[in-house]
């Protein structure tokens, strides 16, 4: 894809789903990967997925909670592969389904800590990094649940609005030093994380999956695809805008 070849792409939440697949799309592309998971396991597995397909990766391991462990990834990126132009913040949880009311605070704190501000430090730490090798992209993942309210997952909703905001503000802030930042609203994706929830509410699962206007899942690949593309010159008039790609679910 335009530009990405030869460049160097940072992916929290590299270990599995969404995040895996789209280190390994920026790898199929030519890009120099540094995936970043709390997961030593499956972090370690998806560089070495890359390294099978002939792709150059680095594992590190990150706490996206933890300002110094983000600080280590981009200098690994930027000692490794001399520099970084593309990041994608994507780790994250979904927490506990509970009523409004019933949110405690050790849940709440939690999911925005993971969710939003993992987000807004990772952010922090890559832009410079980014400016200083000219200019890039990054994508951050928000959800359908950052344009829509679901019962039951205030904290995950709050959060991903969250990330909408920090992507729109980051947009203004630096599109005009070289920087586009854009989000990727995924819909229901056949991830681990949608597993988990199937597994809590299986019925429930199905009747989403019923109101979907594709009437299926998506992959973790569609997204891979959109974050690519958003950080690829052929998306070089896109900043600032929240992408769903959802089967259509958002539109109706």
């Amino acid at each position: 894809m335009n530009g990405i070849d030869g460049g160097v792409a940072l992916v929290t939440g590299a270990a599995s789903g969404i995040g895996r697949a789209t280190a390994q799309r920026f790898a199929e592309e030519g890009a120099s990967v540094v995936a970043a998971d709390i997961d030593v396991e499956g972090g370690e597995e998806t560089v070495s997925q890359i390294e099978s397909g002939g792709g150059e990766a680095t594992f590190v391991e990150t706490d996206v909670t933890d300002e110094s462990d983000l600080t280590t990834a981009v200098e690994t990126a930027v000692d490794t592969y001399d520099g970084l132009d593309f990041a994608f913040n994507n780790a994250g949880i979904e927490g506990d389904q509970v009523s409004f009311s019933e949110q405690d605070d050790a849940n709440w704190n939690q999911v925005l800590d993971i969710n939003l501000n993992g987000v807004f430090f990772a952010m922090r730490e890559e832009i410079p990094a980014i400016l200083e090798s000219g200019g890039g992209a990054i994508v951050n993942t928000s959800s359908i649940a950052g344009i829509l309210g679901f019962p039951n997952l205030s904290p995950y909703v709050a959060s991903k609005h969250g990330v909408v905001g920090l992507t729109k503000t980051a947009a203004v802030e630096f599109s005009s030093d070289g920087l586009r930042v854009n989000a990727v609203l995924p819909g229901v994706i056949e991830t681990p994380m949608v597993a988990r929830s199937g597994e809590q509410d299986p019925e429930a699962t199905e009747q989403t999956i019923a109101g979907i206007p594709a009437s299926r899942l998506g992959q973790p690949e569609e997204i891979a695809s959109a974050v690519v593309w958003l950080c690829s010159e052929d998306a070089s008039y896109v900043t600032g805008q929240p992408l769903p790609v959802d089967g259509g679910y958002s539109i109706q």
